[in-house]
C-alpha cells in the first residue's frame, strides 16, 4: 500500500474517534438525563408530566437547530461546526448548573441542546467522507454506538456525582466533557476529501434531489420518528418505572439503565456490520421495527409480573429499541450522497426529534392518568407502524444497488493537504 493511502487509512480512524467522542459527550447529556430525573424531581418537586418536559426541552432544542447545522456543515465543513457547537453546549451546561428554578433549568437544557445538535450532521458527514460504502455501516455504527455509551457512562457516573455534589455537580461534569470534545475537534479534525469529479459518487450526488425535496428522506424520517418514540419512552422512563413501580433503589435502577445502554451500543455496532455484509439497510431496519413492537408489547403485558418474567423481556426491549439508529442515519446519508450528507442526516434527525419531543410528555401523562401497562401498550404501536411505513423503501434500495453495480466502483479519493 502506498504512502498516501496508508495515511488516509490511518487518519480516517482519527476522524471516527473524534466524531464518536463528540457524539459521546452530547449523549452523556441527552441519554444520561434519565439517571438525573430522580434528583431533578426531588429538587424541584415535579410530577411525571413535568419530568417528561425535561426530555421534551432537549429534543425541542435539537429539533430547532438540527437542519441549520446540517446545511452549515455542507457549506463550511465539519471542523468549525463541531468545534463551535460543542463549545456552546459546554458553556450552556455550566450556566444551567446554577439554574435557580425549574423553568431556568428547562431553558438551559434547551439552549445546550440547540448547540449540541451540531454534532449530528457534522460528525456523521465526516465519517461518511472517510469510509467507503462497504464499511460505512460499521463505521457509522461505531459513531452511533457512542450515543448509548455516553448514556451508559452518565447512568453509572452521574448518580454518585449527584450524591456528592448535587445536580449542579452533575451538570458541570457533563459540561466539562463537552468542552473537552470541542477542543479535540478544533485540534485534530480535518474535513472529508472532496468527491472526485466524474466519479459515480459525484454523478449520483448531482442526480439525487435535495434532501428537503426528497420524498424518500421524509418517509425514512417518519419511520425513524415512530421508532424513536419507543426508544425515548422505554429508556427515558426506565429508572422511574423500576423505582416507582418495582421498588428498586435509584442507584440500582440507574445501573441497570447503564447496562441496557451498553447492550444498545453493542447492538448498533453489530447491526451496522450486518448491514454492510448484506449490502442493504432497509430490510434489517424493518425487522428491528417489528421486533421492537413485539418486545414493548410484551413489556406492557408483563409490567406487573414477577421480575423473573419481566426483567429479561425489559432488558431485551431496551437493547433492541436502541439498535436501529445507525441504520437510519446511514441510509439518510446514502440517499442524498456525501455532498449533501450533512443536510440529509440533520433532516432525518430533525424529524426523529419530533418523535423524541412528543413521546416522553405523552408517556408521562398516560402513566399519571391511567397506568404503566397502558402507556407501554400504546408505545408498542409506534414501531409497528414504522414497519409498514418503511416497506416502499425496500424496493427503492434494491434499485439503487443495481445502479451502483452498473456504474462500477467509485475511484479512490485523496487525502487533502
Amino acid at each position: 500500500m502506498n504512502g498516501p493511502a496508508t495515511g488516509r487509512d490511518r487518519y480516517r480512524w482519527v476522524v471516527l474517534g473524534i466524531g464518536a467522542f463528540g457524539a459521546f459527550a452530547f449523549a452523556a447529556l441527552r441519554m444520561g438525563l434519565p439517571a438525573l430525573t430522580p434528583a431533578v424531581r426531588e429538587q424541584f418537586a415535579l410530577g411525571l408530566g413535568e419530568v417528561g418536559l425535561i426530555f421534551t426541552a432537549v429534543s425541542a432544542g435539537v429539533l430547532l437547530t438540527l437542519l441549520p447545522w446540517g446545511v452549515l456543515t455542507d457549506r463550511v465543513g465539519e471542523r468549525p461546526v463541531m468545534t463551535v457547537g460543542l463549545l456552546g453546549t459546554g458553556l450552556a451546561l455550566i450556566a444551567t448548573a446554577f439554574a435557580p428554578s425549574f423553568h431556568a433549568l428547562l431553558a438551559g437544557l434547551f439552549v445546550a441542546a440547540m448547540f449540541g445538535a451540531s454534532v449530528t450532521g457534522a460528525s456523521g458527514r465526516a465519517v461518511m467522507g472517510w469510509f467507503g460504502r462497504e464499511e460505512r455501516g460499521l463505521a457509522l455504527g461505531i459513531r452511533q454506538m457512542a450515543l448509548p455509551l455516553g448514556g451508559a457512562l452518565a447512568s453509572f457516573a452521574l448518580p454518585p456525582v449527584v450524591g456528592v455534589g448535587g445536580l449542579e455537580a452533575a451538570l458541570l461534569a457533563v459540561g466539562g466533557l463537552t468542552l473537552t470534545a470541542a477542543a479535540a475537534s478544533a485540534i485534530w479534525l480535518r474535513d472529508a476529501p472532496e468527491v472526485v469529479a466524474g466519479s459515480a459518487a459525484a454523478a449520483y450526488a448531482a442526480a439525487a434531489p435535495p434532501p428537503m425535496r426528497d420524498a424518500r428522506q421524509w418517509r425514512l424520517g417518519a419511520a425513524s420518528a415512530l421508532l424513536v418514540m419507543a426508544q425515548t419512552a422505554l429508556i427515558g422512563f426506565l429508572v422511574l418505572f423500576l423505582v416507582d413501580e418495582r421498588g428498586l433503589s435509584v442507584a440500582l435502577a440507574a445501573a441497570l439503565l447503564g447496562v441496557a445502554q451498553l447492550g444498545g451500543a453493542l447492538a448498533r455496532l453489530a447491526v451496522g456490520r450486518r448491514s454492510d455484509k448484506a449490502g442493504a439497510r432497509i430490510p434489517l431496519l424493518r425487522s428491528i421495527a417489528l421486533r421492537n413492537a413485539l418486545l414493548v408489547g410484551l413489556v406492557a403485558a408483563l409490567a406487573g409480573a414477577p421480575g423473573l418474567l419481566l426483567y429479561p423481556v425489559l432488558a431485551a426491549g431496551c437493547v433492541s429499541v436502541m439498535g436501529w439508529n445507525g441504520l437510519a442515519f446511514t441510509t439518510a446519508a446514502e440517499l442524498s450522497g456525501r455532498v449533501r450528507a450533512g443536510t440529509a442526516m440533520s433532516l432525518q434527525n430533525a424529524i426523529v426529534a419530533v418523535g423524541g419531543a412528543v413521546a416522553p410528555a405523552l408517556f408521562g401523562v398516560v402513566v399519571e392518568a391511567s397506568s404503566w401497562p397502558l402507556a407501554f401498550a400504546l408505545t408498542a404501536l409506534a414501531p409497528a407502524l414504522a414497519f409498514v411505513v418503511l416497506a416502499p423503501l425496500e424496493g427503492e434500495e434494491e434499485r439503487r444497488a443495481r445502479h451502483r453495480r452498473a456504474s462500477g466502483p467509485t475511484p479512490e479519493v485523496r487525502i487533502p493537504a
